[in-house]
């Protein structure tokens, strides 16, 4: 079953046990996943499914971070509950220790001499990690690498 196809069957899941919430989230989703393919006339991949649950997860902790500075805590609970929905769609992500030693065969493997391979080396890592860790620590770690820190 691909992912769609899950996200899919979860939202009929939802309808019947009347969970609106959870409804609500998934109705979202699918509707990015609809979005996306009517606008570039393809059929999404579980690679491409998941770069849109990867955004939306992105966009809930920036509006969760906004809410609670701005004294929303309502508003925070309400994404955060559509957050954990949809982290539920991604895999399991990759230890530390996986993520780095990952990190360190891009560098050997793209002989990247300083900051300045940063771009190869993330060349390398962003098809292999994407989805499994934070792009963000991903690339943190790159430039530890790179710069010798």
């Amino acid at each position: 079953m691909t992912l769609k196809e899950q996200i899919t069957e979860d939202m009929k899941t939802a309808m019947r046990a009347k969970e609106a919430g959870r409804l609500q989230t998934i109705r979202l989703l699918i509707a990015e996943i609809k979005r996306k393919e009517v606008d570039e006339r393809i059929e999404l991949d579980d690679a491409q499914t998941l770069a849109i649950v990867d955004k939306m997860i992105k966009q809930r902790k920036d509006s969760i971070s906004q809410f609670e500075a701005g004294g929303r805590q309502d508003l925070a609970d309400i994404e955060k509950a559509e957050l954990e929905i949809l982290a539920a769609y991604k895999p399991a992500g990759l230890s530390d220790e996986a993520v780095a030693a990952e990190v360190a065969a891009a560098v050997a493997a793209s002989g990247a001499a300083g900051p300045q391979d940063m771009g190869k080396v993330m060349a390398i890592l962003k098809p292999k990690l994407a989805g499994m860790a934070d792009m963000t620590v991903v690339s943190g770690l790159v430039k530890k690498a790179l710069t010798g820190g």
